[in-house]
């Protein structure tokens, strides 16, 4: 087994600077829509006191829910003993925290009025699950940062119990963070959509095929930037199998949820709103999440070449996996505000106020920049960081997995 040697990004390509001008600009969009927003308000959104999550929130709840899969390399490294993937720990533990980093971004400056995420952090209503996920939060960014410190300092990585320890508790932590961001959508009584314990399992699965695809794809950046190969054939592999299996367990509970749904008779009308009447929705779903999303990134896996073609086979399919997760977090987010309200459930409520009506939606410009310049924040922490710091492998691991 061949030692694992680290290097920070110190050669910059033009490709490289065009990418970090081009997050500049976005992220600086981002900010002037945020702007734009606070001076006129949320009317100026396709927001409305019935959708009241918008497309900023579909991006920030699926960067938060990659940032937990995108630390699944190293839990495979640590907890599972898989040493193949130690050489991707580091990049795996840095990328957590930026795709976490850029969604609470984008969640925190959608909220109005972004000072009272200070109100938020310091009164808690326990009965509310948001109040758990500030602690979820910050919690996963303190033990992922130990984590890497225990992988990075020469004293602390000999203690080989040490780094287990913190691999053991991200990798729980993990766990628990998505379960509860599923959560704040399963705990929700009013919204047939959503509501029901699966969401938290299903929510893991999906994590897992985000947090590595964005994995694999910065993995392939880095590569051309470095003109280093830095996954050989045996890795590519690994990474194409483990995608498989993820987006497999993905497409299985969503069915499930589904199914679950139409089994139900009140259930009934939700599922075929989404899956058939809902106008946009069952084409979001249809053919986002199922067909480029899940169907044709699994067929690109499933008849992937060698060499040079393989790989680029694996990073179309990992950016059709990020395309299908959005249009996942678009219909479960959007699409269960967009069905009418179940406010009392089991019984029939009768007023003037939008009873039986169809919550209409059309993300807005600025929303739409706020949303991706969460991505962007993601890329230049992540960048940043690995230009600071050596957590690129410079040789990966030839045996021993």
């Amino acid at each position: 087994m061949a030692q694992e040697k680290y290097r920070r990004l110190s050669s910059h390509s033009p490709m490289f600077w065009a990418l970090m001008a081009l997050h500049v600009v976005v992220i600086a969009a981002g900010l002037g829509a945020v702007l734009y927003m606070e001076e006129n308000g949320h009317g100026v959104t396709g927001m409305t006191n019935q959708i009241v999550w918008g497309l900023p929130h579909v991006f920030a709840v699926f960067l938060i829910v990659a940032a937990s899969g995108a630390l699944n390399v190293a839990s495979v490294s640590s907890v599972f003993n898989r040493l193949s993937y130690k050489p991707f720990a580091r990049l795996s533990g840095v990328l957590a925290i930026a795709l976490l980093a850029g969604g609470l971004a984008v969640l925190v400056l959608d909220l109005g009025r972004p000072e009272r995420v200070f109100v938020a952090m310091t009164t808690y209503n326990f009965k509310s699950i948001f109040a758990w996920n500030i602690y979820l939060y910050s919690g996963f960014v303190l033990i992922v940062a130990g984590y890497l410190f225990s992988m990075m300092d020469r004293r602390v990585s000999k203690m080989a119990t040490v780094v287990v320890g913190f691999g053991w508790a991200a990798f729980t932590w993990r766990l628990i963070l998505t379960t509860g961001t599923g959560s704040i959508f399963g705990f929700l009584a009013a919204r047939d959509a959503v509501f029901g314990a699966i969401m938290a399992p299903l929510f893991i699965a999906s994590s897992l095929v985000y947090g590595l695809a964005f994995t694999v794809l910065v993995l392939m950046t880095m590569s051309f930037e470095t003109s280093d190969k830095l996954c050989n054939a045996e890795m590519i592999g690994k990474f194409r199998g483990l995608l498989i299996i993820f987006s497999g367990a993905t497409l299985f509970l969503t069915a499930i949820a589904h199914l679950n749904k139409f089994y139900a008779t009140p259930t009934q009308g939700v599922e075929l709103f989404l899956l058939k009447d809902g106008g946009i929705y069952p084409l979001i779903f249809w053919l986002g999440q199922i067909v480029i999303g899940s169907l044709a990134p699994l067929a690109l896996l499933a008849f992937m070449g060698e060499g040079a073609a393989g790989r680029r086979s694996l990073g179309i399919a990992s950016a059709l996996f990020l395309i299908g997760g959005l249009a996942q977090m678009y219909t479960i987010i959007i699409g269960s505000q967009a069905y009418p309200l179940n406010i009392f459930p089991g019984f029939e409520a009768s007023s003037s106020f939008f009873d039986g009506a169809i919550n209409a939606y059309t993300p807005s410009l600025p929303e739409i920049l706020l949303g991706i310049s969460g991505i962007s924040i993601a890329m230049m922490i992540a960048a940043v960081a690995m230009r600071l710091l050596p957590f690129l492998p410079q040789s990966t691991v030839k045996s021993g997995a």
